[in-house]
């Protein structure tokens, strides 16, 4: 009986399952190329802000909720562990082993979009959302500044919300362990998923360290 594959069948062109698995990792790659340079929009635009406007840059950076950042910080560098140890897991054939560990990073991405939804609703109630002008909101520096942020968060949450379908979706075939072809498929999450938590270790001191 053939073996289940989560990363399919020998397709052509390919001569061999080895280059089928290199191509994968190349398309990833290169996917992640063109997300960096969408990413890198935001920073060379939160750059132009700082120079130009330095002072009420880091006076906007102070009203943000360190703590709440740091917290989500801590549970996207934990949920990335995860998913490195499921990788590990995976090629050593211990599939139950490696389901546990996507679950619970696909837990730890879920609570950092929770929290990342009650610091909405907190700058909502402090009227720092841009479209929210009672009171709040001071300054055309200041709305630039929050506007930036919740382009780069919103855009950033919603990466977070494709990598956690992507855990999820990684989770239900690991009835029979294939190794190397089950590693291929997750491995390839997984460097979407810690492209996600890398975004943000850059993002939590441009928004809200700046000093």
């Amino acid at each position: 009986m053939a073996e289940p594959s989560l990363s399919g069948s020998l397709q052509g062109p390919f001569s061999s399952l080895a280059r089928q698995r290199e191509a994968d990792r190349l398309g990833m790659l290169l996917f992640l190329a063109s997300e960096i340079m969408l990413f890198g929009g935001v920073f060379a635009a939160a750059l132009v802000v700082r120079m130009v406007h330095p002072l009420d840059f880091v006076a906007s950076s102070a009203a943000m909720h360190f703590w709440l950042g740091g917290i989500n910080t801590a549970l996207l560098l934990t949920s990335s562990l995860l998913v490195a140890f499921a990788v590990s897991l995976c090629r050593e054939g211990r599939a139950c082993a490696a389901g546990w560990a996507l679950a619970s990073a696909a837990g730890l991405g879920t609570a950092f979009l929770a929290l990342k939804g009650f610091e909405y609703v907190l700058e909502w109630r402090d009227g720092l959302v841009p479209v929210f002008r009672a009171g709040g909101l001071q300054g055309s520096v200041r709305t630039l500044f929050m506007t930036l942020y919740f382009t780069a968060t919103g855009l950033h949450a919603i990466h977070v919300t494709v990598g956690l379908a992507l855990l999820i979706a990684m989770i239900r075939p690991f009835g029979a362990a294939l190794r190397d072809r089950e590693a291929t498929t997750l491995g390839n999450v997984a460097l979407y998923w810690h492209f996600v938590d890398v975004v943000w270790i850059f993002l939590y001191p441009t928004l809200y360290l700046a000093r």
